[in-house]
């Protein structure tokens, strides 16, 4: 892939890639902010930025509608780590782009009107999502369960409801100035427009916005779990739910991508180990699923699904450590790991063939090493062996090192919340 790249004097990486198969240019930005940068009594802030970003900036009160006028669209989303943001335009009004999202890096319309507004908003997203929706807590029961120091404990969402609605808008001044900035972003620019004209609107939009001070971040590690860690929970549920997790290292780790073909040799597609064995087979689990969390700190691999009718929890646990035990004791098939690598390769391929999934991918190489990676990612997946795979399994699948929430239904019917 063809990659021009250059960092401006305030610190903005500015990364691009002409396609000249599309008559689109997409934007996507990259902040180095995310949950995991939060105050433990201010959770939830990264996401409501998310909300505020769009609420109107220091020169443009409405960021929509001349992006609608232009023929665009645009959407955000926040993790643990990053906040993301991007929009599409045609070529002919790509200057509008340039401008609307320079001018709301530059600085936000902070007004107490404003914060109301995307406050309640996050509010009510909270309690839609994570109270009133079967489920919906797992993240706010499991997190806290595997980790005790580190600020992967508290989801995205926030902590705490009460978090969001005490927000006040000198709070959310701090936090901006403090991680909305040039010198902490990416600026990925891709489709239909050249890198000289990416340098010279770069350089006129964003280019006099002024570097900030960004405190170097100085999280507490996570120290190694030593003992099984459990919880038990009765709510308002359809169905039984079984939730259990493995920490594991994070993206630069040695083991990451021997994890992730790990949970794909489990959980991907119809043939994989756990929807063959357990689902399709034995129909012990009516739907069951694995997957890492990609952090860049230190994560997890998620092992969840929901028994049948008849079986309990302790059963479907049962049986899905004696496939993980099968890992443990027996090394991959050559034919099922080349499976598994095909599969990723094709989607990686797939996937970049669109310039907006490129843009994405192009902003987060570059934060987290450099942009030229998105071409080594097959490479590094290829080369993982099934010897190491076996390795991560034998040092993973450990009693001491597993994590299980059993998530019951309560007695009595279920019963929907009521709007």
């Amino acid at each position: 892939m063809k990659i021009n790249k250059k960092t401006l004097d305030n610190g903005l990486r500015l990364v691009h890639h002409e396609d000249a198969g599309t008559q689109m240019v997409a934007l996507n930005i990259v902040y180095d902010v995310g949950a995991r940068d939060e105050h433990p009594e201010h959770t939830g802030f990264a996401h409501l930025f998310e909300h505020l970003m769009f609420g109107g900036s220091v020169h443009i009160p409405d960021y929509d509608t001349p992006l609608q006028l232009a023929g665009g669209e645009n959407n955000a989303w926040t993790n643990n780590d990053i906040t993301n943001y991007y929009l599409t335009v045609p070529k002919s009004n790509v200057e509008t782009a340039f401008w609307l999202e320079s001018d709301r890096m530059l600085e936000l319309a902070f007004s107490e009107q404003s914060l109301d507004v995307q406050r309640g908003v996050v509010m009510e997203e909270f309690k839609q999502r994570c109270l009133n929706q079967p489920y919906g807590d797992v993240g706010h029961l499991l997190r806290p369960l595997a980790y005790r120091v580190h600020p992967y404990r508290w989801p995205t969402i926030g902590k705490e409801l009460s978090h969001i609605a005490g927000a006040t808008l000198d709070e959310v001044k701090s936090f901006f100035y403090r991680f909305y900035a040039p010198n902490n972003a990416v600026l990925a620019v891709t489709g239909n427009i050249s890198w000289e004209e990416t340098l010279r609107l770069a350089d006129k939009w964003f280019a006099p916005i002024p570097r900030r001070n960004v405190t170097a971040r100085q999280l507490p590690q996570e120290p190694p779990q030593t003992e099984e860690r459990r919880r038990t929970v009765e709510r308002n549920v359809p169905l039984d739910a079984l939730f259990m997790a493995y920490p594991m290292c994070g993206r630069e780790g040695a083991d990451y991508y021997a994890f992730d073909i790990l949970s794909d040799i489990l959980s991907n597609g119809r043939s994989s180990r756990l929807n063959r064995k357990l689902v399709q087979e034995q129909k012990l689990f009516s739907a069951l699923d694995a997957y890492i969390s990609g952090t860049r700190d230190a994560g997890l691999l998620h092992i969840s699904g929901k028994p049948s009718a008849s079986i309990t929890l302790e059963q479907a646990e049962a049986a899905v450590r004696k496939e993980l035990e099968v890992l443990k004791r027996e090394l991959v098939g050559e034919q099922e790991l080349e499976k598994v690598k095909n599969k990723f390769e094709s989607s990686h391929i797939f996937g970049n063939i669109n310039y907006l999934n490129v843009a994405t991918n192009l902003a987060w190489f570059e934060l987290t090493g450099q942009a030229e990676d998105i071409d080594r990612e097959v490479d590094n997946y290829r080369s993982v062996t099934a010897e190491h795979i076996h390795a991560v399994a034998q040092n993973t699948f450990r009693d001491a090192n597993t994590i299980v929430l059993y998530y019951k239904k309560a007695s009595g019917s279920y019963l929907p919340e009521k709007e």
